[in-house]
């Protein structure tokens, strides 16, 4: 795993840490400063290691976490649940702080927590939750780590994911839980990518092992080996656990391997993770550095030239912006067309059910054209909200193709743009760029609530005492059905409008993403551009010193 600096070394990384957050802020390196920020807070604070449950959304991060504590703290269920960040450590009698966002705090009980961790309570954490922290005696046997529970990776819920990837950098040393119904997807290789930078200790659960024989178990076992070595050309170690069986067993095992070791070696674990992070840290500021070094030498020379051959046209961002916001505009456009398409199929036969389950039930029904009215509407109410809803989960699916559409096509100018800024630093200065984490995830839209309209666009039941039903109820009742054709187009074109607004977002989101790492790119190489015009020799001495600080891991 590498070597672990000494006591008198840490005095050295906080050093190290310095001159890279002045050599970032010198430079103009602003894609780095979420690592800076977490490196400089472990230097200043030595914390406690934080071990992360990470992984896809009902991967079982919260039931294994609750099984290690012997209770069920955590909320658990069917839907993706966790909603914000739970870090879990000793204390020696049970309680619960919520942090806000506003810097303000409240303590709770332990019953209370579902109100703010839950999805179902909290929905999208409209409540402001920046971090819940739990105090447990039971976990007395730990005093060095923190358990985290982050919210699923690849949750429907875009707040979910964007929650879980901002805290990454501060990972300690992470579980990935990976469902044994699922096992390795490309989202859990992504996201071992996405940990490496930040954490030299990385372990696999394969969680829900009951549902594998044993010889599947096995089967599963050794095909993640060998994706993980081919993939990553690294080998990690993977424990099965299951809360249904054997569990006792595996947890024992879990325990004795990876929280007594370390606990027992915290602070040599401690040194272990400042390390990597640092290293991680000093490579990319490298990176970047060497392009301030080949700019400077040429810069003496033709500076304003460099510029517009490195950022030219091709990679200006006005350009970028309007050229992404017709990617997305035009798949806008499509959605509402797609929805169209795709739901106008269930219009004739949904008529045709409605009408005729009207015509069996309306005759049994009693009462004036006020009463015979509302009967009518609370039973479209009833059967629309019913059908609707089912057409929209079953049909979910058939939904997001313009979203798919919007993705691949960010993906592709994304990478495009990476390709080109890199030839083009490439041709000039003869280096190539740092690798990027840059990607951008398909995110569904929350399913839509379901909504009717009334029957009569003039309000004829409230003259109901001066119409006679026996007359005319048989003319009332041919309305109605009659009315069942337009009601089924105006709600279907509801759910498609109501999908079209939730789709159309998601693809908003994805824009204003893929803008963002592209902004943050442009303005790091055009400040390492502009501010090292004639500091060769300083940056040369600079990258000197740094490189002296580089650990073979």
């Amino acid at each position: 795993m590498g070597p672990a600096p000494s006591d008198a070394s840490i005095t050295d990384t906080r050093e190290l840490v310095g001159k890279l957050v002045e050599t970032a802020s010198r430079f103009g390196i602003i894609s780095l400063n979420r690592q800076i920020e977490v490196c400089e807070d472990l230097v200043q604070k030595n914390p406690l290691i934080d071990l992360a449950i990470l992984g896809q959304f009902k991967a079982g991060k919260s039931s294994f976490i609750n099984s290690l504590i012997g209770r069920p703290i955590l909320p658990v269920g069917v839907i993706p649940v966790t909603t914000v960040i739970a870090r879990i450590r000793y204390g020696s009698r049970e309680q619960a702080m919520i942090t806000y966002f506003n810097g303000t705090s409240s303590m709770i009980s332990l019953e209370e927590l579902g109100a703010y961790i839950s999805e179902a309570e909290n929905p999208s954490n409209s409540k402001d939750v920046d971090v819940v922290d739990i105090e447990l005696p039971a976990l007395e046997e730990y005093p060095g780590l923190r358990l985290v529970d982050t919210p699923g990776m690849g949750s429907i819920y875009r707040y979910h994911k964007d929650v879980a990837e901002n805290w990454l950098p501060e990972v300690g040393a992470a579980i990935l839980a990976i469902s044994s119904d699922r096992p390795l997807s490309e989202h859990d290789l992504q996201l071992i990518e996405d940990l490496a930078p930040y954490t030299p200790r990385i372990i696999l659960l394969l969680t829900k092992a009951d549902l594998l024989t044993a010889e599947q178990q096995a089967e599963v076992v050794q095909f993640l080996q060998q994706t993980l070595k081919r993939k990553m050309n690294r080998e990690y170690p993977i424990y099965l656990y299951s809360i249904h069986k054997d569990t006792e067993s595996l947890r024992k095992r879990i325990k004795m391997d990876l929280l007594d070791d370390l606990s027992a070696n915290r602070d040599q674990e401690f040194r272990r993770i400042l390390l990597h992070k640092t290293q991680s840290l000093l490579r990319q500021c490298l990176s970047y550095l060497n392009i301030a070094m080949k700019t400077s030498i040429q810069a003496d020379e033709d500076r304003e030239s460099l510029h517009r051959q490195i950022l030219n046209e091709k990679v200006g961002y006005e350009q970028i912006r309007e050229e992404i916001n017709v990617i997305t505009n035009e798949c806008q456009r499509q959605t509402r067309i797609l929805l169209k398409n795709h739901l106008d199929q269930f219009q004739s036969p949904l008529s045709k059910k409605f009408t005729s389950r009207l015509a069996e039930e309306m005759p049994s029904w009693k009462g004036h054209l006020w009463k015979l009215t509302r009967r009518y509407e609370s039973w479209v109410a009833e059967a629309m909200e019913v059908e609707m809803q089912h057409v929209s989960k079953a049909e979910s699916s058939h939904f997001y193709g313009t979203l798919n559409k919007a993705h691949a096509s960010l993906t592709r100018y994304m990478e495009s743009f990476r390709m080109v800024l890199n030839e083009n630093i490439q041709k000039v200065l003869g280096i190539k760029l740092a690798d990027a984490e840059w990607k951008i995830e398909v995110v569904e839209p929350e399913k839509p609530d379901v909504r009717i309209s009334s029957s009569f666009d003039f309000k004829w039941d409230l003259l109901w005492f001066l119409i006679p039903m026996f007359i005319f109820r048989g003319v009332f009742e041919k309305h109605f059905l009659n009315e069942i054709p337009w009601a089924v187009e105006v709600n279907l074109s509801r759910l498609a409008a109501q999908w079209e607004t939730r789709i159309n977002k998601s693809i908003d989101e994805m824009r204003k993403h893929a803008l963002s790492y592209i902004k943050d790119e442009i303005s790091t190489i055009d400040a390492l551009l502009s501010k090292s015009q004639g500091s060769t020799s300083e940056i040369r001495e600079l990258v000197a010193e740094l490189q002296g600080h580089v650990i073979d891991m």
